[in-house]
């Protein structure tokens, strides 16, 4: 578990990150939990009071609500009540996370190590900021996974290379080019790219589509996570 939050930490990388013993402090302008919150794993080398005061300082700091990425049933998620910490049920995506690992599947297909015009802002759904672009052009290697209607861009997925892994995200299909095997094309692709014997990846348990075509990828649950919020 330890070994593949470090992975998918690693493939997603914050504008600023600040360790704090194991636990690992970040920010990003806001975009995305993963890269705008405290991932929470190991001894933060402070008494939980003490950690959890830095983490809101911090957050202050870079002008983002203090988050901490939790392992579900982690030791750490039972204190954190007592602190005056909540689980963000009400969180955009879903309230809990899966992070799936399995074997890749590789198969050609267009991937690039810059990303074409048009794919960051399907991505982001507009014109992306710095933040989100460093966010997601940066990282150890990183492939960018399209497939084509003519010129025009029908889906995007992101790859990142670290150790044995590929990590996935930003898979995105639009609406009129659906239920035509693309997600699967640009897994595929993106598996041939990299060369890794594994990929790992996560999404909310609430997305029950795409939770669908990763089980059909022989993709398996290793654990869940969930969002704290302080106040």
């Amino acid at each position: 578990m330890e070994t593949l939050e470090g992975v998918c930490a690693d493939a997603w990388p914050a504008v600023v990150r600040r360790d704090l013993g194991d636990w690992r402090m970040r920010a990003a302008g806001g975009y995305t939990g993963r890269a705008n919150s405290t991932l929470a794993i190991g001894d933060p080398g402070l008494p939980l009071h003490r950690a959890l005061d830095t983490v809101v300082a911090f957050s202050r700091e870079h002008g983002i609500r203090p988050y901490l990425q939790v392992v579900s049933g982690s030791p750490v998620e039972e204190d954190l009540t007592d602190h005056g910490w909540r689980a963000n049920t009400a969180h955009a995506k879903g309230a809990e996370t899966y992070v799936l690992v399995g074997p890749t599947r590789p198969a050609p297909g267009d991937v690039r190590d810059t990303p074409p015009p048009g794919w960051l802002e399907v991505a982001v759904g507009g014109v992306p900021t710095r933040a989100q672009e460093h966010v997601l052009t940066t990282g150890p290697r990183v492939g960018f996974a399209t497939v084509w209607d003519g010129d025009a861009i029908a889906g995007i997925a992101r790859g990142c290379v670290v150790g044995a892994y590929l990590h996935v995200a930003v898979l995105e299909v639009r609406p009129e080019h659906r239920r035509r095997g693309h997600g699967a094309a640009l897994l595929a692709a993106l598996d041939h790219w990299a060369g890794t014997p594994y990929r790992v990846l996560q999404v909310t348990t609430a997305n029950t589509a795409a939770v669908a075509l990763y089980r059909r990828e022989n993709l398996t649950e290793s654990h869940r996570y969930r969002y704290w919020v302080g106040d």
